[in-house]
């Protein structure tokens, strides 16, 4: 890095990707390192073991820096600001000592349902299964064994930023999906209300005191320690010193990389799990069991429709017809074949011929259904084809979302009058974005940069943070970053729309079968 150079190194510990990405003054990625990992399921749990993340993350960054120096010959021995992000909330805890008593649980996990309904009632106000809290006071209700020693309540984010910094912060948006936030602070009065509940289970522990600190977009202080340095980069070659942005979670970034952070604007994000995002102009003023109320990285309220189940089924399509293509002696790339599935889908039946998909690797919560059931059926009469297979497939991948999003409209919150989308969904240009636009009937729009996801966003807030002076961050990422960047619009189909809406009818009606399992 030269002395006048600017750069951003933005890190994502995604679901199934550990990605790096190095943007320049223009915010245009130049250089990027990747690292596949997957969560496995253990003693009824979803997890990841620590010290995968912590090896992913080396490797990942191996290969950015091998990156940047074969493409400019020049040593990567700083950047101008960085930051990491990671999947949202889960429950990740630590005692005095930070020895790590019971394993990660990630935000797939729904065994938190008696938690979420109690703290949910007792705050008058939607806890969900994934957060921190509910899977923290789930635990104080099952009694289970290493309740008493937790020192440290965190997220994956948020243990990653105290590795390259040592300070025990998280950002404004990740808080805010482990305890409520009020204020830009962890709500005094439901923090009252939890610490009373749990000393009726014979648990003494103020909820506030193990929490991290929490940091809004744009907070200074943190920096890359020398043992920072050394852990994300053993060769010695990257400096200590960097400024460190607030962590985030996949839906701060989200925000960010979408510029969906003021009031009125509206996202879609799509990976293995799959959300949208409503940015209020005030709180939700009721309850919705079936939706999140978090803040943006900057402070404002937010409604958030959230799947567990995104693209990984998906997937599982796709790699089925990648061994098929095999036993042909083909032998196509991953971005050929995922781009042949996708666009030959666009020649399926509007209402996908009666073929119906279920994404369920996990519970889904939102739909009802209690465990993890992929499923595929249609009537004795529909029409079973490729496309209308993979339609079906790329439909089931924002039924939850529909669902959610009626359910506010239903409650009198008003939908956005369009969408911002981002993530490996849309990855394949004008497929999954005219399937969202017909399931919402708004205009979606796709960023030249949807692909590059949480870590390009990640990007953007370390950015901010040196950059963003006297600005809010809203205006920043009008001005600074999107007002030069290339999108596409896309704009509902009546003959989709109306396909989409037949496609939803069935698949509540099969719904009403996989909630008894």
């Amino acid at each position: 890095m030269n002395g006048n150079e600017k750069l951003f190194l933005g890190i994502e510990l995604g679901s199934t990707r550990i990605k790096a990405q190095l943007t320049d003054a223009e915010h245009n990625v130049i250089s990027s390192g990747g690292y596949d990992w997957e969560n496995s399921y253990e003693d009824g749990y979803w997890t990841y073991p620590l010290e995968a993340a912590r090896e992913g993350l080396q490797a990942c960054y191996a290969g950015l820096r091998k990156d940047y120096e074969s493409k400019t010959g020049k040593k990567l021995t700083s950047v101008t600001a960085m930051g990491v992000s990671a999947m949202m909330h889960g429950y990740l805890v630590f005692d005095r000592e930070m020895h790590q008593p019971t394993p990660f649980r990630t935000w797939r996990n729904a065994r938190a349902k008696e938690a979420s309904d109690t703290l949910t009632e007792l705050f008058g106000f939607h806890v969900p299964q994934r957060w921190s809290a509910a899977n923290y006071f789930q635990s104080m209700l099952e009694k289970q064994p290493h309740v008493p020693g937790v020192a440290y309540l965190t997220t994956l984010s948020g243990y990653i930023h105290f590795l390259l910094t040592g300070r025990n912060e998280v950002g404004l948006c990740e808080a805010s999906g482990m305890f409520p936030v009020s204020g830009g602070e962890y709500d005094p009065v439901m923090a009252s209300k939890f610490n009373e509940a749990a000393a009726k289970l014979g648990y003494e522990q103020d909820i506030v005191s193990i929490l991290p600190k929490i940091r809004p977009a744009g907070a200074k202080g943190a920096y890359l320690t020398a043992e920072g340095a050394r852990f994300l980069d053993p060769t010695g070659t990257l400096l200590p010193g960097i400024p460190v942005c607030p962590p985030e979670g996949d839906a701060g970034t989200g925000m960010a990389a979408t510029a969906s952070v003021r009031p009125g604007t509206g996202s879609v994000s799509a990976g293995t799990s799959v959300f949208a995002l409503l940015t209020l102009q005030k709180p939700l003023d009721r309850v919705f069991r079936e939706i999140d109320s978090v803040k943006t990285p900057d402070g404002a309220d937010t409604a958030l429709i959230h799947s567990c189940n995104g693209c990984t089924e998906l997937d599982n399509w796709v790699g089925v017809f990648g061994e098929f293509a095999r036993m042909l002696g083909e032998d196509p790339g991953k971005t050929e074949l995922y781009s042949m599935l996708y666009n030959n889908a666009k020649n399926a039946d509007p209402d996908c011929g009666g073929v119906t998909a279920y994404n369920f690797i996990a519970a889904e919560p939102i739909a009802g259904v209690r465990a993890g059931i992929p499923a595929l059926y249609r009537p004795f009469d529909g029409r079973l084809s490729l496309a209308n297979l993979f339609r079906a497939e790329l439909c089931a991948a924002v039924a939850g979302l529909r669902i959610g999003m009626k359910i506010l409209s239903d409650g009198g919150v008003a939908a956005p009058s369009r969408l911002n989308a981002h993530g490996g969904l849309f990855k394949i240009p004008g497929v999954a974005q005219q399937i969202l636009a017909d399931a919402f009937r708004v205009p979606v729009t796709v960023l030249s940069s949807a692909g590059e996801g949480g870590a390009w966003g990640m990007s953007l807030l370390a950015a901010y943070m040196t950059e963003g002076e006297g600005q809010t961050l809203a205006d920043w990422l009008d001005r600074d970053v999107f007002s030069r960047a290339r999108s596409s619009t896309l704009y509902p189909d009546p003959k989709g729309a109306e396909g989409f809406d037949s496609f939803m009818k069935n698949y509540e009606n099969g719904l009403r079968l996989l909630r008894q399992i």
